[in-house]
């Protein structure tokens, strides 16, 4: 502990700082292959997502500078082949690609193997000026090697019969498109070299697509080609049309039909040697501009990593990073609110005046129902208690016994007579009978 210092203690930010100039300095650029998943485009422009394959994943983030120049519209589960740079995002410590460029994967790997060949090829010098052999100016026969059926043959043989009918013509066939077409064209050339019966060879095919064209970008086309003892004439394609075997052959013709003039004599010797000229012109300059890009191209790429628009990507990357942040604290704030209001809602519904009065009339009919049923069940039970008393009163009434043939004499007041020293002469008694009552008078 004694020999620490301050300078030997580091801070996080210090620490993410120095490990983010360390992947952006020494890993440089890369390529890169994979899946893309989580895609995120927000407002700012820039593009954010991950790369991953069956065992791994990197995030990735594609500043709107650059994705501009991506020809599709990414989504999740596109194949893509990206060119990018290594660095670190020190909010969060997490290490990411910058983009720089993206190809859907099959074009881009077939762009990327013929920049990394082209690239190895000129380090071995193929492409030097100064091992070209000499197109011979007149030539004694000329070997084709093409498709037997392709319109290619058809229209550098038009061509050589107009110009020079009694050139010879050797022809190779071979295939050239397909996985077979690279060791077949090798094949004819170096089959050209044993047979030695041509002095210079024609070698191309009509125009195509990038993938059309492969088998003329493949190593061993190139190789066998500047291995060649016989000067070769590459004529692949249109002039648009660019080619490994273009930049190693000892001279490139825009198309077959070109190729055919330059190799046939007329009368137009010094206009073919002033187009030879300038193939050869075209052709180094094209190698001078080629390494004058590649070295502009380091330039910039250690100017970039100086320059203060990677701070500012860098923080408009956080400022996105925090604006997702705040729209998800947002909908997770609305939500929470929105689950308050609800439960206030559902407890205000509990306490509602409607709901309580609903509830009491509710009581209110039942305990009248209640008290009604009570009612019936008690005066059932007077009722009951009545009969009885009524047969309890019927058994000890007056009546029934003016029912066994007896009868009550009452006078005028109406009291019973029970002796006759309650009446005098004159009295009027009234006698009740079962069935009525007979008046009399006392004598």
């Amino acid at each position: 502990m004694s020999s620490l210092t301050n300078q030997n203690i580091f801070t996080v930010s210090r620490l993410n700082s120095e490990v983010r100039l360390l992947l952006e300095n020494e890993m440089g650029i890369v390529w890169l292959v994979g899946e893309i998943s989580n895609f995120s485009a927000p407002v700012s422009g820039h593009w954010y997502f991950t790369l991953k394959d069956s065992m791994a994943q990197v995030k990735c983030a594609m500043f709107r500078g650059n994705n501009r120049q991506v020809s599709f519209k990414p989504a999740n589960g596109n194949q893509v082949l990206v060119r990018a740079r290594l660095s670190l995002y020190e909010p969060r410590g997490d290490y990411q690609l910058i983009i720089e460029s993206m190809q859907a994967e099959g074009d881009g790997r077939l762009q990327q193997q013929f920049d990394e060949l082209k690239m190895k090829l000129a380090a071995e010098g193929l492409f030097a000026q100064s091992s070209k052999r000499p197109i011979p100016e007149h030539p004694k026969c000329v070997g084709v090697i093409t498709s037997k059926t392709g319109a290619a043959l058809f229209d550098i043989l038009d061509v050589l019969k107009r110009r020079d009918p009694s050139l010879p013509v050797v022809i190779y066939p071979t295939l050239v498109q397909g996985e077979e077409a690279a060791i077949q064209i090798a094949q004819a050339i170096g089959r050209a070299n044993s047979r030695n019966e041509c002095d210079v060879l024609i070698v191309g095919r009509g125009g195509g697509s990038l993938e059309d064209l492969w088998c003329f970008n493949h190593e061993i086309v190139a190789r066998t080609i500047a291995a060649s003892q016989i000067p070769i004439i590459s004529a692949v394609g249109h002039e648009i049309d660019v080619t490994i075997a273009d930049f190693v052959a000892d001279l490139r013709a825009p198309t077959p039909s070109a190729a055919a003039e330059l190799v046939s004599r007329d009368h137009s010797h010094k206009d073919q040697a002033l187009l030879s000229l300038e193939q050869k012109l075209r052709s180094a300059w094209r190698h001078y501009l080629s390494a004058q890009h590649r070295q502009v191209v380091e330039f910039a790429h250690r100017l970039e990593k100086q320059h203060p628009r990677y701070r500012l990507l860098r923080q408009a990357q956080q400022a996105d990073e925090l604006q997702i942040q705040l729209q998800r604290a947002m909908e997770k704030y609305l939500a929470k609110r929105e689950n308050t209001l609800s439960r206030a809602f559902y407890q205000l519904q509990l306490k509602s005046p409607v709901r309580q009065i609903s509830q009491q009339q509710n009581k209110m009919a039942r305990a009248e129902q209640a008290l009604q049923d009570a009612m019936e069940r008690k005066l059932l039970s007077f009722r009951h208690h009545i009969a009885l008393a009524a047969e309890k009163l019927d058994a000890v009434s007056p009546l029934a016994t003016l029912k066994r043939g007896y009868s009550i004499t009452q006078n005028a007041q109406g009291d019973v007579i029970s002796r006759q020293a309650q009446t005098k002469t004159g009295d009027t008694l009234v006698t009740r009978l079962m069935d009525g009552e007979i008046r009399s008078t006392v004598n």
